[in-house]
């Protein structure tokens, strides 16, 4: 909560002087290069062909570990399926001859870099798994819209785009309560919205 506040004093908690988000930010395609990792709290689920003592289903430890038969510790936080399941045949070779591993992510939570956060007057804040092609609209459908305190256009997209901190108006106002399509525009891998009290 302590670096919620403090982001929320960093920022001018007033989206009227800040820009809206630029053009060329507005419909993003994360697309070719964006690739889900691991994190803490994920379920994995590892499938070794022919080998069912050692397929499961095992969670990812909260310090990016995951224990299976025959390996205690294996780092998994940062990597994708396809990178673990490569370590885990590394790793099962020395036990099992030429085994073959599929990793599949059952339960996402995504690590911090890969999720889109949203504080203050959302009805539920939180910070949630971003998805290839989500939108600012999909963002507040999954944290139920706005409660009847927000002033829902002065809220303030925090985003870091080219290496720099950037900070944009958004009008959720018009968006969600006139159905402005227009004011709807791509989130990013780290984003984070904050939605102001309306002063009355």
């Amino acid at each position: 909560m302590g670096a919620a506040l403090v982001l929320l004093a960093g920022c001018s908690g007033s989206g009227k002087d800040l820009p809206p988000v630029p053009p060329e930010q507005r419909e993003l395609a994360v697309q070719q290069g964006y690739f889900y990792e691991i994190a803490p709290g994920d379920s994995v689920s590892i499938f070794v062909w022919g080998l069912n003592d050692l397929s499961g289903t095992v969670p990812v430890r909260p310090d990016g570990m995951l224990t299976t038969p025959l390996i205690e510790d294996m780092p998994a936080s940062g990597k994708t399926p396809s990178q673990l399941a490569r370590d885990l045949e590394k790793e099962y070779a020395i036990y099992v001859r030429s085994p073959i591993v599929t990793v599949i992510v059952k339960g996402f939570v995504g690590l911090p870099s890969q999720q889109v956060r949203v504080i203050g007057e959302a009805m539920a804040p939180a910070a949630v798994p971003f998805r290839k092609h989500m939108t600012l609209l999909d963002l507040m459908i999954a944290v139920g819209g706005l409660t009847d305190f927000a002033a829902g256009n002065k809220s303030v997209l925090v985003r870091y785009y080219g290496g720099e901190r950037q900070e944009y108006s958004v009008r959720l106002d018009d968006l969600i309560r006139d159905g402005e399509i227009a004011e709807n525009v791509s989130l990013l891998p780290g984003d984070i919205l904050i939605i102001p009290e309306a002063w009355f």
